[in-house]
């Protein structure tokens, strides 16, 4: 490196790494403030080494950044049908503790990843995992990275697992006419993933800590009484109530079950559901609106069902009952609630007693805080009334379709298909999955909207920026060069020095520019050994995926940073073994299967 730019380079991207690593600010704004950093350089001195404004913003016009967006909206649709919970609930809802969630939850992902995107399936499961996370009783930490990291390995597996050994594999044929078949780095990605996910499997425990989200919602004290129906016909009759999911909520408890026998007061764990059960339980509210989520559970007398208003146009309100209400010392069924005020009373609190009996037979008093299932137009219509004190909508408090599930479901696999079976590209096939979503009203054009996690795309365009600085100030080719020209003439010493700073750069700049940088190095590299150049070719493929040490250096690990509420450390702590591991994997496997001779 001997010009200022390039040292300015490395300066702000280490600049970057120590601040995400201190979290001394948002880390959107973080990525934003080291770009700017060499935008203002290049601007004062007009150097071409560095990015100008069009150069810089350029990331954020990057197809993968707008796939990822793409992807967030269609993914709400899933989330707001359960589409999701119906794909995998079968399997994941039999998960009893965390390693048998993590033996369930990583397998299929990683083996879905080798011929999938990994980007769309770790979006898609993200809310199966939060909610998982909640019925086992764990924190999302425990979950969400090892589900990145076994997406990212499933990749390594074909040419098509990731976009970085799609890039590697038309680079490099278009300029030497080679053919790199469809499992060429199965050879090493195999072992890899199997090493990687007994890894993962067996010491995460110890090396995740417990953490939680950037931003987290504190406990709420009033307990509200709610009742569910449990469906004739629906996936929960016969199964016991522990295995339900009715035990593992934060905070929620099943206080009875009314049934035609009888009143069954503390109802065991093991009690088996049956048909037309009413469920009363009790719970903070983050739990009740989770409860809404489960399948097969609904709300009684199918009062919701009965509103004027579709479901898809349907939110969670909080309404305080004021002293004036007109249905005071009425009970919610006899005052005609539902008729009267176009929503349905889904769950009452009333300080931090527990009410008795079903929640149609509660008599309103003046305090009493209500969960209700209503239309926006409620909102509005009900501030200004003297019928209750206060009216707030509540946070993911979105109604959910179930009737829609398999719709979304099959729009999500049409569009996997769509992307890795036919030519059409998988930005092409996330828009169209996108409007899909919203046409057929799995989610509204505003949810799809909402659920895009911007700062998540801010920090994946800077990041592309910082990383064309690394390339045209010379920087990154710069510490290439160095790190091989200490092993030069050895083939083994030279495979390490690309795997070992292929990782480096995957880590400093984005998968897919660290991909591209050293695949020209790399083939320099064989043909200054002169030996054949797919071992090399290879060990770039496997190096640019295995990004496990920074938040930032692939898509997937960025996505579950906040989520996850995870810290710098977090990755380097867990990341670093299972870096060590495909290391040496590679090393192993890679002459072995790929001999250096030409």
């Amino acid at each position: 490196m001997d010009t200022w730019q390039a040292w300015l380079t490395v300066f702000v991207a280490g600049s970057l790494l120590i601040s995400l690593a201190m979290r001394i600010a948002a880390t959107d704004l973080l990525a934003l403030a080291c770009l700017s950093v060499l935008v203002l350089a290049q601007n004062i001195t007009g150097t071409t080494l560095l990015p100008d404004e069009t150069q810089a913003v350029a990331g954020f016009a990057n197809r993968g950044l707008i796939t990822v967006a793409l992807l967030f909206a269609a993914v709400a649709g899933m989330e707001f049908t359960g589409g999701t919970e119906l794909a995998t609930g079968w399997l994941l809802n039999k998960a009893k503790h965390l390693r048998d969630a993590q033996i369930r939850l990583l397998i299929p992902v990683a083996g879905m990843s080798a011929f999938l995107n990994n980007t769309p399936v770790v979006a898609a499961l993200m809310p199966v995992v939060n909610d998982l996370s909640k019925r086992i009783s764990v924190s999302n930490s425990r979950l969400l990275l090892p589900l990145s990291y076994a997406a990212i390995l499933g990749g390594m597996c074909t040419v098509m697992g990731t976009s970085t050994n799609l890039i590697v594999k038309d680079t490099y044929e278009t300029a030497t006419g080679a053919t790199i078949g469809f499992f060429a780095p199965a050879w090493v990605g195999v072992p890899a993933t199997l090493a990687g996910l007994a890894y993962i499997i067996l010491f995460s425990r110890w090396l995740i800590p417990e953490r939680k989200p950037a931003v987290s919602v504190s406990e709420d004290p009033r307990q509200y009484t709610v009742e569910m129906q449990v469906e004739p016909h629906g996936p929960l009759v016969g199964r016991t109530i522990e295995n339900a999911g009715l035990r593992n909520l934060p905070g929620l408890y099943v206080a009875e079950i009314q049934r035609e026998a009888g009143v069954i007061a503390a109802a065991k764990p093991n009690e088996i559901l049956r048909a037309n059960d009413a469920l009363i339980l009790v719970g903070e509210l983050d739990s009740v609106v989770d409860l809404r989520k489960i399948r097969g559970l609904t709300v009684p007398d199918d009062q919701a069902r009965k509103l004027e208003v579709p479901a898809w146009q349907r939110t969670l309100v909080e309404a305080v009952v004021s002293s004036r209400c007109a249905l005071l010392g009425k009970s919610i069924r006899e005052g005609k609630f539902r008729s009267h005020y176009n929503a349905a009373v889904v769950a009452v609190a009333r300080g931090g007693r527990r009410l008795s009996g079903k929640i149609g037979d509660v008599e309103l008093e003046v305090g009493d805080v209500l969960l209700l299932e209503a239309s926006p137009s409620f909102l509005h219509q009900r501030r200004e009334s003297r019928d209750f004190y206060l009216v707030s909508t509540v946070a993911n408090g979105t109604v959910r379709r179930p009737e829609l599930g398999w719709v979304s479901l099959v729009v999500m696999l049409l569009m996997v298909i769509a992307a890795s079976l036919t030519p059409v590209s998988i930005l092409t096939a996330s828009l169209l999955a996108a409007i899909a979503m919203i046409g057929f009203r799995c989610c509204t054009t505003t949810e799809a909207r909402r659920s895009i996690d911007w700062s998540v795309l801010i920090v994946i365009g800077a990041a592309i920026g910082i990383g064309d600085a690394l390339e045209r100030s010379g920087a990154a080719g710069a510490i290439a060069s160095g790190i091989l020209g200490i092993v030069s003439g050895n083939p083994y010493g030279s495979l390490a020095a690309i795997l070992f700073t292929t990782m480096m750069c995957t880590e400093l700049i984005t998968n897919n520019a660290a991909a591209i940088l050293m695949l020209s190095i790399a083939r320099q590299t064989a043909a200054g050994l002169g030996v054949d150049e797919m071992p090399f070719v290879i060990a770039v493929m496997i190096a640019a995926s295995a990004s496990f040490l920074t938040p930032f250096g692939y898509q997937t690990n960025t996505m579950v940073y906040g989520i996850g509420g995870y810290r710098f450390s977090d990755y380097v702590r867990f990341g670093l073994p299972l870096s060590l591991i495909i290391f040496a994997i590679a090393m192993i496997t890679i002459p072995f299967f790929y001999p250096f001779a030409s």
